[in-house]
């Protein structure tokens, strides 16, 4: 649950359409183009000039908010697909703390925003536009709770608050799709947990499925709203969980488009045309995404570099070009890195070792990697790695 929660975003990003000012709003959506283009100090100036324009304005203080909370994932290099392909039915998750100077940031505004939602909803009980702000900032603590500090049951009383307030935007003005977001993605999640877990769920008011949580997702990403961006962020992971690469790899795309500096796009586009298997299209968009990597001073998320040399090896590797890919793979083992990264390089490895007929050191690798993967929460990758210890790999 942790994991998709994050990479969902919960509509805690893009600001509703609430009662600011225009000057606001235009900040705002200035500062969220920024964010997503990964340029979030400018970000948080606009954010704050939209603060000053409106000081009422729940949803710039819930700007302010978000933005240390994509800087605490980003430090902490939990920001890709791969980090939330796991299950979604654990439960309370040990987290390392985030740093001070964000979560003081992150609880500040977050509390102002959730004051000032909570004033407008007393204003306008039955308004879609308060329901909607208020359900967002609560989603936000939600999340934030969830994955920052990794206390899920901790997070389930928002999570339960902001379902049921987007529900009601969609039951009072059935044509705001953004509020989809949110039902959706809970709707979805619900789906996924163990029984017991589902099963209080419902007992609490969650409604479930699958494919119902997934077209309103779909309808929050096209319908042009305030949460359209949020929406297809969320549709990469889920089409990725789902196995549907195809429909990933168009939103991608169309996320490149409208994001051109957001690198990180390009790491995606290419480790989902690994998993559909398609080794010389991901090769393609992650040497396009390494030049950039390059060329750009900006910070790097935690062990960035490594995780673009596993993907780049990886697609080397099933291209047969071996020569290419081994340096590549044992430079990621020098590197600082997530646990899992290094797992899965070790996993690559060990492909490599079968393919050149040295079973003792490809064997080794696999098992090092299923260690590294299951001490990082990486339950797919130790299973891909796990399942040729025994059996040599062969294309």
């Amino acid at each position: 649950m942790v994991r998709i929660l994050c990479a969902a975003i919960v509509a805690a990003v893009m600001p509703a359409a609430a009662a600011a000012n225009e000057q606001s709003a235009q900040l705002r959506a200035r500062a969220y183009q920024l964010a997503y283009n990964l340029d979030y100090d400018e970000a948080t100036r606009e954010m704050e000039a939209a603060v000053r324009a409106d000081p009422v304005d729940s949803a710039a203080e819930r700007g302010l908010a978000v933005i240390p909370w994509l800087l605490i994932s980003f430090a902490r290099g939990a920001v890709t697909v791969d980090d939330y392909l796991g299950s979604i039915s654990r439960q309370n998750v040990a987290m390392k703390q985030p740093p001070a100077d964000l979560a003081a940031r992150f609880s500040r505004h977050a509390t102002r925003s959730l004051e000032l939602a909570e004033a407008d909803v007393m204003r306008r009980p039955r308004d879609p536009a308060a329901l909607y702000e208020l359900g967002a900032i609560v989603g936000l603590q939600a999340s934030y709770v969830a994955t920052v500090e990794g206390k899920i049951l901790g997070a389930f009383r928002s999570a339960r608050r902001a379902y049921d307030l987007h529900e009601q935007v969609l039951a009072l003005r059935p044509a705001r799709k953004d509020a989809g977001l949110v039902v959706g993605t809970y709707r979805y999640i619900v789906s996924g947990m163990s029984l017991p877990i589902r099963m209080m769920a419902y007992v609490a008011g969650f409604g479930g499925g699958k494919e119902r949580g997934l077209q309103l997702i779909e309808e929050a990403a096209s319908g042009g709203g305030d949460a359209s961006a949020d929406a297809k962020f969320a549709l990469v992971l889920l089409y990725n969980r789902e196995g549907r690469y195809a429909d990933a790899t168009r939103v991608l795309a169309e996320l490149q488009r409208d994001y051109p500096r957001n690198r990180m796009l390009w790491l995606e586009a290419g480790a989902t045309a690994l998993r559909a298997g398609r080794a010389a299209d991901a090769e393609q968009q992650l040497t396009a995404g390494r030049r950039m990597l390059a060329s750009d001073k900006r910070p790097r998320m935690f062990g960035e570099e490594a995780l673009w040399l596993l993907k780049h090896g990886a697609a080397l590797l099933a291209l047969d070009r071996l020569p290419e890919a081994e340096p590549e793979l044992r430079r990621i083992l020098t590197l600082e890195s997530r646990k899992w990264v290094a797992g899965r390089a070790h996993a690559e490895l060990g492909k490599l070792a079968d393919l050149r007929n040295d079973r003792a050191t490809a064997r080794s690798h696999f098992q090092q990697a299923v260690a590294l993967s299951e001490q990082d929460n990486d339950p797919v990758g130790a299973a891909a790695a796990r399942r040729w210890i025994g059996t040599a790999y062969r294309r």
